[in-house]
Order: structure tokens, then C-alpha cells, then sequence
């Protein structure tokens, strides 16, 4: 059983999916689990459905408005870095309203509907690949797994909504008697999940770098201290989460195959930039083109001996 793992990322999602298309048309990857956190979550429906260009489409063609529907920051640039600055007049507005959170993405929502049809919806539920998203129940205290075959269209497209939610700047959704935030609160890359949902071979998109290559900035603002706060800890769940799931692999005898960025696209993941998220997405495919390119290389060196040396009995 094969299984396709997506980290949370935020708008480095595009690198996911340039990957996950050279993966899938040119290496011919057949999976039977997909599962994603966050980011991961709104792209794994469309891979199981094979309409990557469709999904490429949404990726590189979002904006800040097709995700906040009460934005609480602004973008600065500055010497070619992006930097968010306070939205005063959107948080107060926000907090008037009565809402826990800095903004709000009901916009992220409308789109999921708007991209994932009823008619593709019932062919995934009725066809033999599990999807299944991450999420955060902040008021158990747990993390949970949705798959698709246990919901109808409107929970299944809530539960993807909720699983991208990066509170305290997006909503935070009640359901069923619980307060839901970001799966990547919990599981950053389920891995552990996705062995033990039987998968025997994992590959694994990691949007991150595997080993830190900067030292963040001084924070300028509240916002940017939160934003560095809940990156480092993202860090922190994403990297126990990959150690864990090494450790689980062991036990069941998995093979995981990590695809990491192999450089820092970006220090705010909720900037999303049409340009950088098309650039990204073409990186990604070429990346996993190069990694698979070199590990052919090394197993065709491997399985032939090396004519000069002259082996005696």
C-alpha cells in the first residue's frame, strides 16, 4: 500500500504540488492513502482525482482575498522581502464582531466548495483511494484524522477548511461541540498516521528545509513576533513528527522517501504571491525530477562493479 504525506505550509503548498505531479505522471506513483495537514489537505483531493492542472490552476492564481475574508494584516516590501505589517482598522473590526481571532478565511471556504464539485466528491467516496485530512481539536486536546468516507460533501469540505486554519489569524471553526484549529497545531507531517493506516511505502513532501539555513530577523511588530513564535514551534512538531514516523517505519518495515525544499522559499507562509507560487511549483517538479534522476544514477553505480578492479577467488 502506497501513501502520499503532505506537510502543512501554508503557501509553500505549490512546491507540494510540483512534486506531487512529477511523482504521479512521469514516475507513475499509483497511491492508495492520501494525507495532508494544512496546506496538504487542500491539495490531496485533486491528486486522487488525477486533475493536477486543475488544482495547479487554484495554486498559482490565489491571493491574500481568495483566502481572508477580514484580512488582519498588510505585506510591506522592503529591499525585495516581504514583511506584515498590523491591519488596526480589520482587528478591531474583527474583535467588535465578537471573533477570538485576529481575521477570518471564510473566503478559503467558498473556494474548497468552488474547487471540489459534489459530482468529484462522490467519485472519490465511492472509489478505492482513502483521503484523509488532518485537524486540531483544540478543546479535547487531540489530534484527529477525517477521512472522506466517513462524511458528506459540506462536513468533508469543513473539515479541509478547518485543517488549513492558522489561528490566530484565521477563523477558528466550532463543530460539533468542539473549537478546531490547524492540524499542523497537532501533526505537521502524518506519517506515524499513515502507517498505521496500513501504508507500507510513504513518500513524504516536507515544506521545509532539512536542515535550517537562516536565523530569523528581528520582530518588528506583534504580528511578526506571533508569526516567528508559531513557526518555531511548527518546527519543533514538524521535526518530532518526522522522527516518530522514522521510528514507526522501522517497526513495520515501511520505506519513507523524503522530499524536502531544498532551499528556504519563504519566512511568512501567509503571504501568497501569484508569481513565487508558480516559480515554486515548477521548482518543485524539477526537484523531484533531479532527486530521482541521482538516485537512479547511484543504483545503476551500485549494481555494476567497477570494471578496473579485478576480483580474485
Amino acid at each position: 500500500m502506497r501513501a502520499l504525506v503532505i506537510s502543512g505550509g501554508g503557501s509553500k503548498g505549490a512546491f507540494a504540488g510540483g512534486v506531487a505531479q512529477y511523482l504521479m505522471e512521469e514516475l507513475d506513483h499509483n497511491y492508495d492513502l492520501f494525507l495532508g495537514t494544512s496546506t496538504g489537505s487542500l491539495l490531496i483531493s485533486h491528486l486522487a482525482l488525477q486533475k493536477i492542472q486543475k488544482i495547479k490552476e487554484v495554486y498559482t492564481s490565489v491571493d491574500q482575498h481568495s483566502i481572508f475574508s477580514n484580512c488582519p494584516f498588510t505585506i510591506q516590501k522592503k529591499y525585495g522581502v516581504a514583511n506584515i505589517g498590523i491591519n488596526h482598522w480589520n482587528v478591531l473590526k474583527n474583535f467588535y464582531r465578537g471573533s477570538k481571532t485576529f481575521g477570518e478565511s471564510d473566503n478559503l471556504l467558498s473556494l474548497i466548495r468552488e474547487t471540489i464539485t459534489p459530482e468529484e466528491f462522490n467519485k472519490l467516496k465511492h472509489g478505492p483511494k482513502d483521503i484523509v485530512v488532518t485537524v486540531s481539536n483544540l478543546s479535547l486536546n487531540q489530534v484527529e484524522y477525517k477521512s472522506i468516507n466517513d462524511f458528506d460533501y459540506e462536513d468533508f469540505c469543513e473539515w479541509v477548511w478547518i485543517s488549513c486554519n492558522y489561528t490566530p489569524f484565521m477563523s477558528l471553526v466550532r463543530k460539533n461541540g468542539c473549537e478546531y484549529a490547524d492540524g499542523g497545531l497537532g501533526s505537521m507531517v502524518p506519517i506515524e498516521e499513515a502507517i498505521r493506516r496500513g501504508a507500507t511505502t510513504v513518500d513524504a513532501i516536507i515544506l521545509h528545509t532539512e536542515i535550517t539555513h537562516f536565523n530569523r530577523m528581528p520582530s518588528k511588530n506583534v504580528f511578526s513576533l506571533l508569526t516567528s513564535m508559531f513557526s518555531f514551534m511548527l518546527d519543533r512538531i514538524e521535526y518530532q513528527n518526522i522522527r516518530i514516523g522514522k521510528f514507526v517505519a522501522n517497526h513495520h518495515d515501511a520505506i519513507i522517501n523524503f522530499y524536502y525544499t531544498p532551499t528556504v522559499l519563504t519566512t511568512n507562509s501567509l503571504i501568497f504571491d501569484k508569481e513565487k507560487m508558480h516559480d515554486w511549483w515548477e521548482s518543485g517538479y524539477h526537484y523531484a525530477e533531479t532527486k530521482n534522476t541521482e538516485l537512479n544514477e547511484i543504483e545503476i553505480a551500485v549494481e555494476q562493479p567497477n570494471p578496473g578492479i579485478e576480483l580474485s577467488s
